[in-house]
């Protein structure tokens, strides 16, 4: 018999989400690549995007090496990341460390399934290997939108012709005087 502990954070449906993993492997030529390690236990995600003319993912791929609860993660990821645009992705990580430390709801719409992961708040250890997903997902959509406007990717015009067109970072990189 598995302790409480175990029995409770390690549901038939967080079980049956790892065992699910969808769009598992790697893109070929992505327009972004992110990637995010859990330190305390190694858990890792590195996942592929192509993203379309309006900023939103076109096409996503993952390559999972974690504990069941990082796999149910990214399976729940992997099934609503196409369409999602920048904002929704940051969103869903940001109601994700609310839920995890701070007790909040989590994500609503696109996003939404992550709740299934509420019960790992009560197991600080375990926030990492639940996040790396997510945080993956952003890296690489990140990733993608520098490299549109950097001119990287074909097909899309040059970055000074799409107004109000700026990099995730790019205040951030001007603050610091290396833009």
């Amino acid at each position: 018999m598995l302790p409480p502990m175990i029995d409770a954070l390690y549901s038939a449906r967080i079980l049956s989400l790892a065992a699910n993993m969808p769009r598992a492997g790697r893109l070929d030529l992505p327009h972004g690549t992110g990637e995010q390690v859990a330190k305390l236990c190694g858990s890792r995600a590195v996942v592929d995007v192509r993203i379309d003319g309006d900023r939103r993912i076109s096409d996503y791929a993952q390559d999972v090496k974690a504990c069941a609860l990082g796999q149910a993660a990214a399976a729940i990821v992997g099934e609503v990341a196409v369409g999602a645009t920048l904002d929704e992705v940051r969103e869903a990580r940001d109601d994700m460390l609310l839920m995890l430390k701070h007790g909040g709801d989590g994500p609503e719409g696109r996003f939404e399934g992550l709740r299934a992961l509420k019960l790992v708040a009560d197991y600080p250890a375990r926030h990492a290997s639940t996040l790396v997903a997510v945080e993956a997902l952003l890296k690489a959509h990140e990733d993608a939108l520098r490299a549109r406007l950097d001119g990287c990717v074909p097909g899309w015009p040059p970055s000074d012709e799409i107004p109000g067109e700026t990099p995730p970072d790019a205040a951030r990189t001007r603050r610091a005087g290396t833009a």
